[in-house]
């Protein structure tokens, strides 16, 4: 007999009702933290776990077909940059998006249903769109998120690993930089229409026209190598 969607060893039943919504192609629900690393690593071009505090999942016939996690950024400076030091503990990043292969629905669907689940966690939410895998952040304007602007394209202190550069020794410096693309960066209020607008007069964002140009898709699976800098070389060649 066929196990149902939540008798599925695989899926976890949502502790509140209001955490899942059956539609006629599928399911979205809350996962588990491994249930979203375990879809994640094999998928994703990064390569690497994400900070994750919450976790959501859409399933077609009991299977997981797409997750988006959230979570806070590593930079505290990002968070304090968003709407100041006053409200940076209510910044989360959306940090992770994947599907596996096609799906029935348009993926702004799922999005904007995790994105109502949060609203009553009253959070600031920010996300970015990778120039350098020629993303402009199609989903964030189907989903009515304010577009900020481009960041500037940096180097951080390379980990390897993977790790982030928080992970950075510092008596173990090895003159290694990560390369870091400039990205389009959008900012989602999850929260009430009154809290919403105290966010945005305390933005510190100027608000942009959303980009438009042609989106690439990479194919999953497929991990990006890194642009490492040696500065090591540099200073030597001086």
């Amino acid at each position: 007999m066929q196990k149902t969607l939540f008798e599925n060893e695989n899926v976890i039943k949502p502790q509140n009702a209001t955490l899942l919504q059956c539609i006629v192609s599928g399911c979205f629900s809350s996962v588990t933290y491994k249930q979203a690393v375990d879809f994640l690593l094999p998928k994703h071009y990064s390569g690497r776990k994400p900070s994750i505090t919450y976790s959501f999942g859409y399933f077609e016939n009991e299977k997981l077909k797409a997750v988006c996690t959230f979570g806070k950024p590593a930079s505290n400076s990002l968070c304090i940059g968003v709407c100041g030091k006053e409200y940076s503990e209510k910044v989360f990043e959306l940090n992770r998006l994947c599907v596996d292969g096609e799906i029935e629905i348009q993926l702004s669907k799922f999005v904007s249903w995790c994105l109502n689940e949060l609203k009553n966690k009253d959070l600031i939410v920010v996300s970015y769109a990778d120039s350098q895998m020629n993303h402009n952040g199609y989903i964030y304007q189907a989903t009515n998120w304010i577009y900020t602007g481009m960041t500037k394209s940096r180097t951080d202190k390379y980990v390897e690993g993977g790790k982030h550069s928080r992970h950075y020794d510092n008596e173990n410096q090895n003159g290694l930089r990560k390369y870091r693309s400039a990205k389009h960066r959008y900012i989602y209020f999850a929260t009430s229409k009154t809290k919403k607008k105290e966010y945005i007069k305390k933005l510190n964002y100027g608000i942009e026209p959303y980009p438009k140009g042609e989106n690439k898709n990479y194919k999953l699976g497929t991990f990006i190598e890194p642009i490492i800098i040696d500065t090591n070389v540099a200073q030597n060649s001086h």
